[in-house]
């Protein structure tokens, strides 16, 4: 099942929820040392749980620049696939793409675009349009 970002009626496509719950996963454990929202609770509480309020959404964008130049100090093996079993690895294993240098840039949507460019678009979209960023399935 795909899932994605949507706001109003704006669809950002990013990929399985295996692939989203990565990119979480990931957070939780290389910045927050496992204790999920506890530094960036906007992004990985309100957008988690598939709503973001449109009155946090300057807040997860500061939130997001911070996770972004955070994860640029990861090795892309350090990516986590599941929070809840760290040891199991991405469907392609090590075999990813030269370009990927980082966890900053590990992270590429089923559409061929970077998920934190994605997600940044997504925020911005619903500042401007005064609405919530929501995560949805198709």
């Amino acid at each position: 099942m795909a899932v994605g970002f949507t706001v109003k009626y704006y669809w950002y496509q990013i990929g399985t929820e295996d692939f989203l719950y990565s990119f979480f996963s990931t957070i939780a454990v290389n910045l927050e040392e496992r204790k999920w929202g506890s530094l960036f609770p906007c992004i990985m509480n309100d957008l988690y749980n598939g709503d973001l309020p449109q009155e946090k959404l300057q807040t997860a964008l500061d939130e997001l620049e911070e996770i972004t130049i955070k994860l640029q100090a990861f090795s892309p093996d350090k990516v986590v696939w599941d929070f809840d079993n760290i040891e199991k690895r991405p469907p392609w294993g090590d075999n990813i793409n030269s370009e990927i240098t980082d966890l900053s840039n590990y992270f590429v949507t089923s559409d061929g675009e970077d998920l934190i460019t994605i997600l940044h678009h997504a925020i911005e979209k619903g500042m401007a349009l005064g609405q919530n960023v929501k995560i949805t399935k198709m």
